[in-house]
């Protein structure tokens, strides 16, 4: 069977985009801060039939990073990689001007060194893998300047270029940066918890996911609404 790993899983799109790879006979590895959520999620995603391997810790972590991976591998291997922890920066977002530097700072330590990490641990069983891909969860604030989502952006913005980059030298895989719009996660409520409009449910999003999969297109940034409206 093949096997993904999967950061911040515990909830959101992570859970969701578990549950479906799950639904399809994948064995995960799955990696959350908070260990009960998690465990949570691997139980009721164990349910499918499929081997689950829940580790909690910080991705920024170099030894979480290395036990992913070895996890994965006794698993079978590495065919995707899912960078889809994220760090805010600032819970609620702030302005530039208001933006404390350790926060910004810890953005782009989860958002983009850790997710470059574990790239660089999993390469070897990616490569080895013969149709591995590797998923960076990205953001339209990567691509568009919104009022006080300026540090979060800047490191997703960052993210894409490290996975524009990593497809440029890794032929042999897909690396795909994907903006998968608003969604209605504890995350957004953290960003704007002002802001209680309805939106759409992470597992409506995870079609866009499962497609690239199925039809692996080239390497490159995709935007979750310019694929739902190909469907």
């Amino acid at each position: 069977m093949p096997v993904a790993i999967i950061t911040g899983a515990s909830k959101g799109l992570g859970r969701a985009l578990g549950a479906a790879l799950a639904g399809r006979g994948w064995d995960l590895v799955l990696d959350a801060r908070t260990a009960g959520a998690l465990e949570e999620t691997a139980r009721s995603l164990s349910a499918y039939g499929t081997r689950v391997e829940a580790l909690p810790g910080d991705v920024t972590d170099a030894g979480h990073r290395a036990a992913l991976v070895a996890a994965a591998r006794k698993l079978g291997g590495v065919d995707l990689l899912v960078n889809n922890a994220s760090a805010l920066g600032a819970e609620p977002l702030v302005r530039l001007e208001e933006l404390d530097p350790e926060g910004l700072r810890r953005a782009l330590e989860v958002n983009v060194v850790a997710a470059l990490g574990l790239v660089q641990e999993a390469l070897p069983s990616l490569r080895a893998a013969g149709a591995g891909a590797v998923v960076c969860v990205s953001s339209d604030a990567a691509a568009e300047a919104y009022g006080t989502w300026g540090g979060y952006g800047a490191s997703k913005a960052a993210l894409d270029q490290l996975a524009a980059v990593l497809g440029v030298e890794e032929p042999g895989l897909r690396v795909w940066a994907v903006d998968p719009g608003d969604m209605g996660t504890d995350l957004y409520a953290a960003a704007v918890p002002d802001d209680d409009g309805p939106r759409p449910a992470p597992d409506q999003v995870v079609p866009v996911f499962l497609r690239l999969l199925d039809e692996r297109p080239a390497s490159g940034r995709y935007a979750a609404s310019d694929l739902l409206e190909e469907r």
